[in-house]
């Protein structure tokens, strides 16, 4: 061997030493010393061992200001790369801290954009473990346009490929955007926060003082804003979760759900405890989820935001062997009322799910829109407008089961007949109507005395406060035992594998956003 290509061998083993040294021993036991994984730590656990590819490995930002010329690691503060989960590839990139705290460079988002694009072209899923302080300061506007090129890519690979979004330390700034076009976002405990302006920056401007995690910590996230879908204890719990979430979903919008044949639940199990879920009484609560797990291959089922606009239920789970989607009123919050966070909550859901062709099955029990002045200034018709929108565009396999309340619009909202719904079941217990008896009485009989609005009242409901009227127009396919509910469904999908739908060609439409 040459003494040249010694020497070029060297220069490249020492390279990739430092790019696997990262910010060094010290940034390294920081990190460690937060409760944090490093970058490729988190890979370690989140990828099948052995699988990762790493790509840009000795690539370095170009910044020579601020000595910045002086300060170059190979890698430039993010590990990206391919790898597979459970034996399915994806397309990740993991933030690293101890290099320039994560800080983004034009470099930095040259690697991200690279990755990604690799993921749309190969229809693979993408992966961002976020772990950030930011735009790096010294590159200016390199690293704002840095920021634009990765959004723009969030917005060319939605509906291609599924995009998931872990923050697993401070995401702030113009970083959170990339993460809220995701199609999920999730949050540790204790270490993670997003925020458009930070505590600093709201104390000056506002006098308010206030700390990350009451600003945009994972709290916050899960329960308020809604920005978030799940949190957890720490690191390696995320990432060992979400191996199985992504295993749940497609890997593009071409693939399909994979439909598994390990399962051992009998498509045909009946589940004679769902006769006896909804109570006597017409305003007493119970909890839909039972009936979502009840429906579910082995009663598994994947919650997404449980803690925000908990009023409906959105999650995954598999119906014989195949991934669906639920959404479902839950009568113990707010008696299922649907309100502004609920309506976008299942919208956003329902889209994604018809983005790759994942069948809805959907539970029913609402009493209708919920009333009052806060609710309609803060804009309920047009966020109604966006669930409603988003069941009629979604062609999707659409199961739909009424369990009790069918009220009102919001009938109509939940995959009804008229959005094409393509199997609308009810059970002996659904009430659909355009509202209860005792509202109907009071503005039907209003000049009526109590006696006769109660014998009125007594009429109204045999009826019309049943699911019999809807069933002799057709917009019922069958009334069925609640037990069988499981075996209606798993038939039903089946049916409906190879759904087609054409649709008049447009450019897209316009979502009451």
């Amino acid at each position: 061997m040459t003494n040249k290509k010694a020497e070029l061998i060297k220069q490249w083993q020492e390279r990739q030493a430092a790019a696997r040294r990262g910010g060094g021993k010290a940034a390294i036991a920081r990190q460690h010393g937060r409760g944090k994984l490093t970058a490729c730590e988190r890979l370690d656990v989140l990828l099948d061992p052995g699988s990762f590819d790493e790509f840009g490995t000795l690539v370095e930002h170009r910044c020579q200001d601020f000595a910045m010329a002086e300060q170059r690691i190979p890698g430039d503060g993010v590990v990206t790369g391919l790898g597979q989960i459970y034996g399915r590839p994806v397309a990740v990139f993991s933030q690293d801290f101890t290099v320039f705290g994560g800080s983004l460079s034009h470099a930095h988002a040259q690697k991200i954009c690279n990755i990604m694009d690799h993921a749309t072209r190969t229809g693979v899923p993408v992966i961002g473990l976020n772990d950030s302080g930011g735009a790096r300061i010294q590159e200016g506007v390199d690293s704002l346009g840095g920021y634009a090129d990765i959004f723009l890519r969030n917005v060319l690979a939605s509906g291609i490929v599924p995009q998931i979004s872990m923050i697993m330390g401070p995401c702030a700034g113009g970083a959170v955007y990339s993460p809220a076009m995701t199609d999920f976002t999730f949050m540790v405990q204790g270490s993670s926060y997003m925020f458009v302006t930070g505590p600093e920056v709201v104390k000056a401007v506002t006098r308010e003082e206030i700390t990350a995690d009451e600003l945009g910590g994972a709290g916050v996230h899960t329960q308020t804003s809604g920005v978030a879908d799940l949190a957890f204890d720490d690191d390696s719990q995320a990432l060992l979760w979400l191996r199985e979430f992504i295993s749940m979903l497609p890997a593009n919008n071409r693939s399909g759900t994979r439909i598994l044949d390990q399962t051992i639940d009998p498509p045909d199990r009946l589940v004679e405890a769902l006769d006896v879920l909804v109570p006597p009484d017409a305003s007493s609560p119970y909890d839909i989820k039972q009936a979502i797990r009840a429906v579910a291959d082995e009663g598994q089922f994947i919650e997404l935001k449980p803690d925000h606009a908990a009023n409906i239920v959105i999650g995954f789970g598999r119906v014989g062997g195949r991934t669906v989607g639920f959404v479902a009123n839950q009568p113990l919050v707010m008696a299922g009322c649907l309100n502004v966070v609920a309506s976008t909550k299942a919208a956003r859901f329902v889209r994604f799910c018809d983005c790759f062709d994942i069948p809805l099955v959907t539970f029913v029990d609402v009493p209708g829109f919920l009333p009052g002045r806060d609710q309609e200034h803060g804009g309920i018709i047009r966020h109604g407008a966006k669930l409603l929108y988003a069941y009629a565009e979604a062609t999707t396999a659409k199961v739909t089961v009424i369990t009790r309340k069918a009220y009102g619009g919001a009938y109509d909202v939940m995959s009804s007949k008229h959005l094409r719904g393509d199997i609308n079941y009810a059970w002996p217990t659904a009430e659909i109507a355009v509202m209860g008896e005792q509202g109907a009485v009071e503005i039907i009989f209003r000049k009526e005395d109590a006696k006769v609005q109660k014998q009125r009242a007594q009429e109204y409901r045999k009826a019309f406060i049943n699911p019999f009227v809807a069933a002799s127009r057709g917009y019922i396919d069958d009334i069925i035992r609640p037990a069988d509910t499981r075996r209606r469904i798993t038939r039903a999908l089946a049916m409906l594998a190879d759904k087609k739908v054409r649709t008049p060609q447009r450019k897209h439409g316009n979502i009451p956003l």
